[in-house]
């Protein structure tokens, strides 16, 4: 038997270190079974030579077999560096040891004796040629002084009519240990074959994951430049459809002027929609935490819709239960939409009745407290069977609803999917004919229980009605124009630039209150001028900028401040932001860079 010592370790080989190396990771493998034929061995030998013999026999083979695994484990990661003919040697010679066993039982003049040396000569070289059958040249060699036990106890039967039926064993025993090598070396090809083929399949896996990854990735790229292509001309429509309404209109006109309006914001929501869907399967939603006024968030919540439903005909019922903080951190943004997108289906699906608004908090601790945002309607309901297709992308469970509210059956998708990201989850119950109550449960971190000091509130009005000399910086003439006479129409000065160096040449001569920016132009970008305006050291070096973006990608914002902007809007502009952001102008870059579009900056609850 080849032994091995008692740690179980496989070494990895090299294919290149020969049979030394294979032969020497074969042996480490066999953990304690070397101990246990030791000890069976010892037991055949105690009926035939007795149990001191079988004993002395047994300690002298247990020692010869732990010196060598001190040898071989000491030497074997030095088999490359030429000392890989020591494992085989030190190996055959221990293994004398063991061929001892059968001489023993030979000569022990037992009748059992020459039956049972027999049976060890064979079991020795099966155990070899089995362990190193991936080295068989290592075998023939380890397994060497069996070889010489079987000539002595053969030379011991010269003359006699048992040597020649003892001689007949030799190629009987060699046949089997030929099969047994024969048929390990085709699986081992096999299984060399197989994991060839393994290896060429991972390396076409990873090759396709880099495409895949390189496809993502110009996908992102692609959405950031469409993402400004499309909502520059939104910009426009929606820009003008509100100037448009401040002027006096017939009632037709002002008809068709809020399907245009309608129409534009329907299709603003279904390009964000799109977009937050690819940023979310992208990995590339972002969430911070930010603190959040529970009250100041349920009304951002609630306030468009409560509106939605009583022009509807609907009862909508605000209830709060439990033990509720006053301050969280949280992303105000996410979990607005969220619960903003649970109410908008309440809304739209629910023809009569009313719309149940149920915020529970559950204190976990001093700083943790679960949320259960519940938005309950009476309407049509949802069966059992649809249940399991509501949050699937770009599906609805009545296709005549697509028809009827558009859509693109992706809100609810989103909204699970930001939950998820956010820690929480959204449920549902519904019965068909008694309406649908959906869940969003989250946690979030307290940051106060009592009730916050009010913060003083933000008027976008220009104290006493102060005149502001602003530089638009816009090359598309329609947001241009639309941005100029907004302006005016509110007695302000407006100094238009339709790119990015005219902008730096203007704001070389003339002194402005503020900058609002483009990002986008031809000639020279909207960063760069940014730059150089905030470089240059002249007239409006401390001027307050404010890019306007069409990327919705919170990197693209991040891009712009770190230009040297003070804030950014997101187009379509936000008249009512843009306002706020002019109200606090006249106190420099500091005032404005406080009111950083908030609303815009996404964060994690």
């Amino acid at each position: 038997m080849v032994e091995s010592d008692g740690v179980a370790k496989a070494l990895p080989v090299d294919q290149r270190a020969g049979d030394a190396s294979q032969a020497l990771t074969a042996i480490l493998q066999t953990q304690y079974l070397r101990y246990m034929i030791i000890a069976s061995w010892a037991l055949g030998l105690l009926g035939t030579i007795g149990w001191l013999k079988a004993a002395l026999w047994f300690v002298l083979t247990l020692a010869a077999g732990s010196i060598r695994g001190v040898v071989e484990h000491r030497l074997s990661h030095r088999v490359d560096a030429g000392w890989g003919m020591l494992f085989p040697v030190v190996a055959t010679v221990t293994t004398g040891a063991w061929a001892a066993a059968p001489l023993l039982a030979w000569f022990s003049g037992t009748s059992f004796g020459q039956p049972l040396a027999l049976a060890l000569i064979i079991s020795g070289y099966v155990l070899v040629f089995a362990q190193l059958r991936s080295s068989p040249r290592q075998a023939l060699i380890i397994s060497s002084p069996y070889g010489a036990a079987a000539v002595v106890i053969l030379m011991s039967l010269w003359g006699t009519d048992e040597f020649w039926s003892m001689l007949m064993v030799v190629p009987f025993t060699a046949a089997g240990l030929f099969v047994l090598v024969t048929m390990t070396l085709l699986r081992e090809n096999r299984i060399r074959a197989f994991q060839q083929h393994q290896a060429h399949l991972i390396e076409e896996l990873e090759a396709a994951r880099d495409k895949a990854n390189a496809a993502n990735e110009a996908k992102s790229n692609f959405l950031g430049v469409i993402s400004h292509e499309l909502r520059t001309p939104m910009n426009g429509v929606l820009g003008a459809a509100q100037l448009l309404s401040a002027t006096r209109l017939e009632t037709t006109q002002r008809e068709y002027l809020s399907i245009i309006r309608n129409s534009g914001d329907n299709l603003l929501s279904l390009l964000n929609d799109i977009l937050d869907m690819t940023k979310i399967e992208a990995g590339k939603m972002n969430f911070e935490a930010v603190d959040i006024a529970v009250d100041s968030l349920h009304k951002r919540i609630t306030g468009p819709f409560e509106a939605q439903a009583e022009a509807k005909g609907l009862e909508f019922v605000t209830t709060f239960e439990g033990e509720m903080p006053t301050v969280v951190r949280g992303d105000p943004l996410r979990v607005c939409q969220v619960v903003q997108n649970l109410l908008s289906n309440a809304v739209k699906f629910t023809e009569a009745g009313r719309i149940h608004y149920i915020v529970r908090a559950h204190r976990i601790s001093d700083q943790r407290v679960r949320f259960e945002f519940a938005v309950c309607d009476s309407g049509a309901g949802i069966a059992a069977a649809d249940l399991e297709r509501l949050f699937m992308p770009f599906t609805q469970v009545d296709s005549s609803s697509t028809r009827r509210f558009g859509g693109t059956g992706l809100g609810l998708t989103i909204a699970r999917r930001m939950a998820n990201i956010m820690g929480g989850d959204i449920t549902v119950t519904s019965k068909l004919g008694e309406g649908s109550c959906f869940t969003l449960d989250l946690e979030a971190e307290v940051v106060e229980w009592a009730k916050p000091v009010v913060a003083e509130e933000v008027h976008a009005e220009i104290v006493g009605g102060e005149s502001l000399r602003v530089l638009v910086v816009e090359d598309h003439p329609v947001n241009r124009m639309i941005l100029e006479a907004w302006m005016n129409s509110a007695s302000h000065v407006a100094t238009a630039a339709e790119d990015g160096r005219a902008a730096v040449d203007i704001a070389a001569d003339q002194p402005f209150d503020l900058i609002i920016m483009d990002v986008n132009m031809p000639v020279m970008d909207g960063l760069s001028a940014t730059r150089l305006i905030r470089d240059g050291g002249g007239l409006n070096a401390d001027t307050p900028i404010v890019v306007l973006s069409a990327s919705a990608r919170s990197e693209d914002h991040e891009a712009g401040l770190n230009a040297g902007a003070d804030a950014y809007l997101n187009k379509p502009i936000d008249f009512a932001a843009l306002a706020a952001l002019m109200g606090r102008a006249s106190g420099g870059r500091e005032a404005v860079a406080q009111t950083a579009a908030p609303a815009e900056t996404s964060v994690a609850a």
